[in-house]
């Protein structure tokens, strides 16, 4: 009983690894268009207006990931 009761709860763990897996791209995915978004909108503004939120152009994208990645 207990060599079936192994087996049959294997393919739950693959699937909670795939939905697990799924999730993670999934959000990855978000930030990823979050990022791009975020850097398209910044580099529209005058430098006079990156300046009034005390961002230089040249920091843009390290300022950006580090804001949504944590890097």
């Amino acid at each position: 009983m207990a060599h079936t009761l192994t087996h049959a709860s294997a393919p739950i763990g693959i699937f909670a690894r795939l939905r697990s897996l799924f999730e993670e791209a999934k959000e990855a995915r978000a930030r990823r268009s979050l990022y791009v978004r975020t850097v398209k909108e910044l580099e529209r503004l005058t430098d006079r207006e990156l300046a009034d939120i005390g961002l230089a152009r040249s920091s843009i994208t390290e300022t950006v990931d580090r804001h949504i990645f944590g890097h």
